[in-house]
């Protein structure tokens, strides 16, 4: 069983990571983005933006910190995959999306000094990506997954 957890930690790390990098490139890559093109009119846009900051752009300029942050959370995330979560498959698919996530940013970081972003909602302002939406979505599931698990376990 534990060995099953580790080869489906690296093919869900896998997936996303391809699936990030190739929207990445494809952004990147034609001209068309730079304007934006529309996905689903009047609701969401493909912009190529690129983004020196954190989520939401913030912390700008800071690119040697931001590099250390999410190497630390990488390694923090193996780590809990690794020895403290092996066999709960909620939190491996979670943290595993998370882990992705921040690989996936954290290669457009280091090799272009941004990171690519080009998803953006007419009713959410800040510009995202794929690896955005696997860690929020990460991050989610382990919020949920904490809530309801500490609520049954206080009641037992």
């Amino acid at each position: 069983m534990l060995r099953k957890n580790y080869i489906f930690a690296i093919a869900l790390c896998l997936f996303v990571l391809l699936f990030d990098f190739y929207t990445k490139y494809v952004v990147r890559n034609d001209a068309r983005f730079v304007k934006g093109i529309p996905l689903i009119p009047d609701l969401v846009n493909l912009i190529y933006v690129k983004n020196e900051g954190a989520a939401f752009s913030m912390l700008s300029g800071y690119r040697v910190a931001l590099i250390a942050i999410s190497s630390i959370a990488i390694i923090v995330g193996i780590y809990a995959i690794a020895r403290l979560y092996r066999d709960n498959q909620i939190v491996i698919i979670a943290v595993s999306m998370v882990i992705a996530g921040g690989i996936g940013n954290l290669i457009d970081r280091i090799v272009f000094g941004f990171v690519t972003d080009m998803i953006s909602l007419s009713f959410f302002p800040p510009v995202f990506n794929v690896a955005d939406i696997a860690v929020t979505l990460g991050c989610v599931i382990l919020i949920i997954y904490i809530a309801i698990f500490d609520s049954l376990k206080k009641k037992s």
